[in-house]
């Protein structure tokens, strides 16, 4: 949730029950990162003073998980070889396993639900299997027949052989690498929120409706869009005479 009560203030929030993760501006260069549990009672901390101490650490290390993963996600980049060997098959120990193929219908919610997972304020670090199965039907609709824990188990370890997750030492538990997570949000982006789109409306035409009072922004848009049906008009993805509409999707954490 994205809250602007106050004019020069947003507020960036994460609800997860009776957790909240928070992130807001407090004057003009300070930025703020807080963690609240509206109930304790939801939860097998305790609520005593002697119990104040585990509590803050906790709290303290749902706080740094929360601010990597957004620090991850603001700034994604890809790799120069990544694209060319997410789809190869890949060592895992001993074991091989397929590849990533991004393209398939399967895989696509899966890397949505890591990225859901991985700022998660669960008093332990990482998911687990059935983690990350219930996040993908819960985001899907799925039912537990068509993607259970042992699917997801198996797609945890396609992650963990491309280095975009690792196992959390001997426990069952995965977490996202930085890395890896920075390369699987700025995938979904550029095949969800630029490709998918761009070439969703190469073929439609463009609108007759002209704006009465155009902004600086609207003139940047115009020039944006006659040069990417050049760029695409050059090696023949488009024909050159056609008119290519597309949306642009700010990313802002």
């Amino acid at each position: 949730m994205v809250e602007t009560p106050t004019y020069d203030l947003t507020v960036f929030q994460v609800p997860y029950g009776k957790r909240t993760l928070k992130i807001y501006t407090q004057g003009e260069r300070v930025l703020r990162v807080e963690v609240i549990v509206h109930n304790t009672r939801e939860y097998r901390w305790g609520r005593s003073l002697p119990c104040l101490g585990e509590i803050v650490t906790r709290l303290r290390g749902m706080r740094e998980r929360f601010w990597n993963a957004v620090g991850c996600l603001g700034a994604g980049f890809v790799a120069d070889d990544t694209l060319e060997s997410l789809p190869l098959p890949a060592p895992v120990g001993r074991t091989k396993v397929g590849g990533i193929d991004f393209h398939k219908p399967r895989m696509r919610p899966v890397a949505e639900a890591v990225l859901a997972l991985s700022p998660s304020p669960t008093s332990t670090a990482g998911f687990a299997a059935s983690d990350l199965a219930q996040k993908v039907r819960k985001m899907n609709g799925h039912a537990e027949a068509d993607y259970g824990p042992r699917r997801a188990a198996y797609d945890i370890k396609k992650l963990q052989a491309k280095d975009m997750v690792r196992k959390i030492g001997p426990s069952r538990r995965s977490e996202s690498v930085p890395e890896g997570l920075r390369a699987i949000a700025a995938l979904l982006v550029l095949r969800e929120k630029v490709i998918r789109p761009l070439l969703a409306a190469s073929q439609r035409s463009e609108s007759p409706f002209k704006l009465n009072h155009p902004t600086p922004v609207d003139y940047h848009y115009e020039n944006l869009r006659a040069g990417m049906r050049n760029l695409l008009a050059a090696p023949g993805m488009v024909a050159k005479g056609s008119t290519i509409l597309f949306h642009l999707y700010p990313i802002s954490v």
